[in-house]
């Protein structure tokens, strides 16, 4: 098998992209990315073994990184939980609802039944963040912080209240684009329910 390269990769993307551009994720497919970059259809499936997969790094390599700080950054050591939650989900939030984000979150929708994109997008994007936030409520349970719970399930709590007041009118073009004063005060309203529930009284 010969050995994958960086650059090899990107001119995958590169490819897919324009493909997905122009026809859309459902007519796309694999033989035409193929035929643009060169190669067998056996090296493309070295790389991306499915066309879900293949989407989903399309749509989110410039955002994964941006996403991927904003968890890293959360200071399990700080003095002030509410404000280092305020932070997160002012940066958080914003990068969810990009016009990238929201277009696969739209597919993964539109596809449920025809492909397992759902499944890949939620292994991609929704299981690593939750896994980070679980860690940094871990940590401030530990020290006194939170009350004792069950991480993954608060940190699931948290994520799902950021976005309780936009998802659905985002998801279904109520909204066209989250102004910023609108995710301030979902988020400051969202970390008030969540410090009332876990916060040790």
């Amino acid at each position: 098998m010969k050995t994958k390269t960086e650059a090899k990769r990107q001119a995958i993307l590169k490819a897919a992209a324009e493909v997905f551009r122009e026809v859309g994720f459902e007519r796309a497919s694999m033989s035409e990315i193929r035929a643009r970059i060169g190669g067998s259809k056996a090296t493309l499936y070295n790389y991306f073994p499915s066309k879900e997969k293949l989407f989903f790094e399309v749509m989110y390599q410039a955002k994964e990184p941006e996403i991927a700080a904003i968890t890293a950054a959360l200071d399990p050591d700080t003095d002030d939980l509410k404000q280092e939650l305020l932070r997160f989900g002012y940066k958080l939030v914003p990068a969810l609802y990009s016009p990238e984000a929201i277009a696969i979150r739209r597919l993964a929708i539109a596809e449920l039944g025809h492909s397992n994109i759902g499944k890949v997008v939620f292994e991609g994007s929704v299981v690593p963040i939750e896994r980070q936030v679980a860690e940094f409520l871990r940590k401030a349970m530990k020290r006194g912080v939170l009350r004792t719970a069950d991480p993954k399930t608060a940190a699931v709590h948290l994520l799902s209240l950021l976005e309780s007041e936009l998802l659905q009118r985002v998801l279904l073009g109520i909204m066209d684009s989250v102004k910023p004063e609108a995710v301030k005060g979902a988020v400051r309203r969202a970390v008030e329910v969540f410090l009332s529930g876990y916060q040790r009284r």
